[in-house]
């Protein structure tokens, strides 16, 4: 039985995750097809009835409040609004119901702060903060407060009720209602009484920390200059003399500087070093503030980020403006520093070239790690004059050519100037949205019109909700209860207007709520939700790493293309390999498909260095099939933390970064996972896989027979959340078949009557969150742009080395034939599925346009990340060297003398990629003489044991 789980489609295409759909069931005696249409992975809502007017969401679930709650709450409907409601239920329940991930909130404050409840409704202080009850915010938020305290709506009932509840029973009420996965918090606050990151962890599944750049200057000066003034304080005491042997000099001194305190008079030199007792540089200074902010991770290192920090914030529309000029001079900044030192402790910086200084190295040292700065813009302080608050202003950063690859979220939904951040989101890709702060400080009119005016430009991938709650819990609960209200306000009103379908709000509500944080931030976070199949019920944890949790498997795809893992129980993965890793003799990136050992050649042996096998934490998965462990995937590094030669991963990270810097284009890529299905039999005393029956191709009584197996590995997928590699998917999938006796394998070619089974892979090319891959009015070559077409010449001149990557094995040869859908000719053709590579024109796409390509001489036993980095290395080459594609193939190019054949053989392959010195100039030489020892040794030894290859099924 084969079975297809394709994974790219035109949206999985693009996004490179979140589409499963059971394409195809074919059988190894016979030819069936059976089709059906895609299912959305971790994204619709939970199919139930809408919460209703009077109930709260806890852990999105219905709660019913009082009586007494639902009567303040419940406000009257007009039928058109009635209608308007059952049209657009299963919006409004996925608006109600999606566990939100909070992307910038901070701090909460211990119960016995100075700082007034009445704050959480008002920016105001002093006088001004007296007249905050008459505010409509005000009056809105304080029945919803009271509705869930089910007490009267008054200011003194609230506060009476928070009292006697206590601030973690009030805390946990709130966070409950709330609803929220995830907690993004700033160390920026200087309330009274905050509490530290971990109290937080009680109230949220995960919480994780953004360091405030401005905040961390000021902390280092003010440390350093307190410890130098105990110093002195200190050598000053043992300085002093006994009483009886002063002189008169000193008596005379010590009277004179009475005589200058009491009439006002003070020695400023003096004073000035008392003050100050620094003796900063600016150069010393850069060096400590650079030397913490890299010191957060354990190992600063784009792979580990998620375990320290995932984020900086910057807040200097507050002090000096958001006019930051990218090429301040450091003499300025020398003299900015100079005079902030000359004022008293503690420090608070202001001066704008200094400011601009710290701003400027934070956002370089952003760039390098992949960090997301935010940035304060708009309302939100009364220090500050609005006309300095508009994003405008960052112009000249966003153009600067060190920070094209910068990621900056504007906070506070840039209000009041919402139109402008949502148009800088549109206009450059580094441009980012949060709108948090706007809940709950204007009036329902003013946050939807702020939302609008944000979504009228911007794209909603880059749209992101926050509460920006800080201090009392109910901030968190209002922001996230009024977000929710006005996103489906919002939402539905483009939908009624014809901006989008349901289906696409639904899918937006998701992307505001939860799936663009986790994707901007690296956050390793999946929702809890639960799926029943017949008996079975599967669930994953809305918290990784629990108590619950006893193994840790951390996996990788080595070069043969097999999948390996190392088991580690929860204690220790979490304690220490965590942050330090596992090590791993080097000899074993060289093992082959036929034994544990180094190929010859490889020049990698078991007295060799060792690596280090690092968790990248944005990966981790709470394994839905096995109860109580968890998986995630691995970098390879060296001793001394850096990326090593020989990892796969690091691979295809490196040539994707060069076309990233050459040519400002990233890809998309989708795979399309195939696979039979095998039963164990025995015959004359011995065991054999056969397949799993023997019906006809498209039969519907083969999808009835398999069909519980389907369910099953579909239903962990879902519990999975967002899978992010192809190696989870084919996990599951292996994972599910073994628990019900049968073996799922991707060998190419496990019986050679059948046309076997690939892992064919889409790509697209993307600039500015633009398909360049496509056409356009003023290039247009059979669908594609000029850039498409070059980068897909580099593919076509490179793709018999190519081949070494994506059909690594002897027997992939057995399936990349004529005739077979698999293209065993060199060329190119659109829609013509015998090309190796095909351009595609999926539903949607004007037919005289393509949106992507396909190879289609990729397989199973294939290293995805090897394979991706081979097919972006000759495409970068492509593009380097202008180069240009031959007319498409229309016809079947088996019947055509001009189409020169691929290689036969992995041998042909091998050899061409062993000539192709573009291969080793970026991809790594030590890498591709490893991957050419290694494939040669397969060559002989399955040459010399033809028999082999069916226990490959266990492999693959």
């Amino acid at each position: 039985m084969f079975f297809r789980i394709l994974r790219s489609g035109k949206k999985a295409q693009e996004k490179m995750k979140a589409y499963i759909v059971l394409r195809r069931i074919r059988f190894l005696g016979s030819q069936t097809t059976l089709r059906f249409s895609a299912v959305r992975l971790g994204g619709n809502p939970s199919v139930g009835p809408p919460v209703s007017v009077g109930m709260h969401v806890y852990n999105g679930k219905p709660h019913r409040a009082s009586e007494r709650g639902r009567q303040q709450r419940r406000p009257t409907y007009t039928r058109e609004e009635m209608d308007m409601d059952a049209k657009y239920a299963d919006l409004r329940r996925a608006a109600e119901e999606t566990a939100v991930v909070d992307a910038h909130a901070h701090d909460l404050v211990a119960a016995g702060s100075t700082l007034p409840f009445i704050g959480c409704f008002s920016e105001a202080d002093g006088d001004a903060l007296a007249l905050a009850p008459h505010s409509l915010p005000f009056k809105r938020s304080l029945r919803d407060i009271a509705a869930l305290y089910d007490c009267d709506p008054s200011l003194e009932k609230v506060e009476e009720f928070r009292r006697a509840q206590g601030l973690s029973s009030i805390t946990s009420k709130c966070f409950q209602a709330a609803n929220i996965s995830a907690l993004v918090v700033d160390d920026v606050s200087t309330l009274d009484k905050t509490l530290e990151l971990e109290s937080h962890k009680a109230f949220a599944p995960k919480v994780y920390r953004v360091v405030g750049i401005e905040t961390l200057a000021e902390t280092i000066i003010n440390e350093n200059t307190s410890s130098k003034q105990k110093e002195e304080e200190a050598q000053a005491s043992t300085r002093r003399r006994p009483q009886q042997t002063r002189t008169k000099n000193c008596e005379q001194r010590e009277h004179n500087e009475d005589l200058q305190k009491q009439s006002g008079v003070v020695d400023m030199t003096e004073s000035k070093e008392s003050v100050v007792g620094s003796s900063w540089t600016l150069d010393s200074f850069t060096e400590a503030f650079v030397a913490k902010l890299k010191s957060y991770p354990t190992q600063f290192r784009i792979f580990a980020l998620a375990n320290k920090i995932v984020g900086l914030k910057s807040m200097a529309a507050h002090r000096s403006g958001l006019e930051i000029d990218p090429s301040v001079s450091k003499v300025d900044a020398e003299d900015g520093l100079r005079k902030e030192l000359a004022t008293r402790r503690p420090l608070r910086i202001t001066n704008k070239n200094l400011f601009d200084y710290i701003f400027i190295h934070s956002l370089e040292i952003a760039v390098e790690f992949h960090l997301p700065m935010q940035i304060h813009t708009g309302f939100g302080d009364r220090e500050l004059g609005l006309r300095h608050c508009t994003p405008f202003h960052l112009r000249a950063v966003l153009e600067d050519k060190r920070f094209v690859k910068c990621q900056i979220v504007l906070l506070n939904a840039s209000y009041p100037f919402s139109r402008e951040g949502s148009y800088l989101a549109s206009v450059y890709s580094q441009v980012y949205l949060d709108f948090g702060f706007a809940f709950p400080k204007l009036s329902v009119q003013g946050i939807t019109s702020s939302l609008k005016e944000l979504l009228e430009r911007a794209p909603i991938k880059k749209v992101m909700f926050s509460t920006d709650g800080y201090a009392f819990p109910e901030t968190y609960y209002l922001g996230a209860k009024w977000a929710r209200d006005v996103v489906y306000r919002v939402l539905s009103a483009a939908c009624e207007d014809g901006d989008l379908t349901i289906q696409e709000a639904i899918e937006a509500v998701e992307d505001i709520f939860r799936r663009n944080a986790l994707h901007l931030y690296k956050l390793n976070v999946f929702h809890e939700k639960t799926t029943s199949i017949d008996d079975n019920t599967i669930s994953s944890s809305s918290c990784l790493g629990k108590d619950d949790v006893i193994l840790v498997r951390m996996v990788w795809n080595d070069a043969s293309g097999q999948h390996r893992c190392r088991a580690l129980p929860a204690e220790r993965f979490y304690g220490i390999a965590r942050n330090k890793g596992v090590g791993l003799g080097i000899a074993a990136v060289g093992f082959t498909s036929f034994r544990d050992a180094p190929a010859v050649g490889t020049n990698l042996t078991c007295a060799g260095e060792e690596i280090r096998l690092v968790a990248d934490m944005s990966t981790l998965l709470r394994i839905p099939w096995s109860r109580n462990e968890e998986m995630v995937m691995v970098d390879m590094l060296t001793g001394s933390g850096e990326a090593s030669e020989y990892c796969p991963r690091n691979a295809l990270r490196k040539v994707t970064k060069v076309l990233l810097d050459e040519f400002n284009v990233t890809v998309k890529a989708g795979f399309e996972n195939e696979f039979y299905l095998l039963r164990k039999s025995f015959s004359e005393g011995h065991e054999h896989w056969v397949p799993y029956d023997n019906s006809s191709y498209c039969s519907t009584s083969a999808f009835d027979g398999a069909s519980f197996m389907l369910k099953e590995a579909h239903s962990c997928l879902k519990a999975a959340g967002i899978v992010v590699e192809q190696i989870y998917a084919r996990e599951i999938i292996k994972s599910i078949a073994r628990k019900h006796g049968v073996i799922a394998t991707f060998l190419p070619k496990p019986d050679l009557n059948e046309l076997g089974s690939g892992c064919h892979v889409h790509l697209s090319l993307w600039k500015n969150d633009q398909n360049v891959f496509m056409g356009s009015n003023k290039y247009n070559y059979h669908g594609m742009s000029n850039t498409g077409e070059r980068f897909l010449a580099g593919v076509y001149h490179h793709l018999p080395s190519i081949l070494a990557f994506t059909a690594p094995h002897p027997h992939s040869y057995d399936r990349i034939q004529p005739n077979t859908f698999t293209g065993a000719y060199l060329c190119w053709g659109k829609e013509n599925r015998e090309a190796p590579l095909r351009t595609s024109c999926p539903p949607g796409v004007p037919p005289d346009f393509v949106s992507n390509f396909e190879i289609r001489s990729f397989d199973g036993c294939a290293n995805p990340h090897l394979g991706l980095a081979a097919i972006v290395n000759a495409g970068i080459d492509g593009l380097r060297r202008g180069l240009k594609l031959p007319p498409p193939t229309e016809l079947n190019p088996a019947d055509c003398a001009s189409h020169e054949r691929l290689p036969h053989d992995l041998l042909g392959s091998v050899e061409a990629l062993a000539a192709d010195k573009i291969f080793h100039e970026l991809m790594g030489d030590k890498l591709v003489t490893s991957v050419i020892a290694m494939r040669k040794a397969e060559i002989e030894h399955y040459a010399k044991n033809p028999g082999a290859v069916h226990h490959l099924i266990h492999r693959y």
